[in-house]
């Protein structure tokens, strides 16, 4: 947040997540551009003046809501990983410097019944304040059918490699904010 400018930015390497946020803004009415952050850097920014966005904003409502896994996946395209390896074990994580906000994230998967691990420091000596939990291998299924992934390079991986398909469509019409899961779906965007 910017308080000078009154705006948010989104920092990523992946700048088709950035188009697809860019989209989700624009549907909303609301402005937004991406750009290069650095000449050399493969690092992209999109800068929104959307007012309805904030950084006080309080999960605790959303346990138990299918807001709340709307929130989940939000946070996962953001902040959460799997390998891009085909090969490698699947893992599902969430890494964040924010505890208390992991947290949150847990309680609402845990109302939905979606294991995860303990919160953990990996590295202390790397990083004493960044922190990550897992999603037990025993409700990845579930996981990805409640909550997916709107992140272009993230679903792509999941769909792959849980064999969990995805409709390039969701609901569009009165609930455009709401997510319609078909039956085997992995949160389809709703555009």
């Amino acid at each position: 947040m910017s308080a000078l400018h009154r705006t948010h930015r989104y920092g990523q390497s992946d700048k088709s997540w950035l188009e697809t946020l860019e989209l989700m803004l624009g549907v909303l009415g609301h402005r937004s551009w991406i750009y290069r952050e650095g000449r050399d850097r493969n690092f992209w920014i999109l800068e929104t003046s959307a007012r309805f966005l904030t950084v006080s904003f309080d999960p605790t409502h959303l346990v138990g809501t299918r807001e709340g896994l709307d929130y989940v996946r939000g946070y996962f395209d953001a902040d959460g990983g799997l390998p891009r390896n085909p090969t490698a074990r699947l893992y599902l994580q969430f890494g964040q410097k924010d505890r208390a906000s992991l947290e949150m994230v847990t309680k609402i998967l845990s109302s939905w019944d979606i294991a995860s691990g303990r919160i953990h420091n990996p590295s202390a000596a790397a990083d004493p304040d960044y922190w990550r939990f897992f999603i037990r291998a025993g409700s990845h299924e579930r996981f990805m059918t409640l909550v997916g992934s709107w992140h272009p390079t993230k679903r792509a991986l999941v769909e792959t490699r849980m064999k969990i398909e995805s409709t390039p469509y969701g609901d569009v019409g009165a609930n455009v904010n709401k997510v319609a899961v078909p039956e085997g779906a992995a949160g389809s965007p709703p555009f």
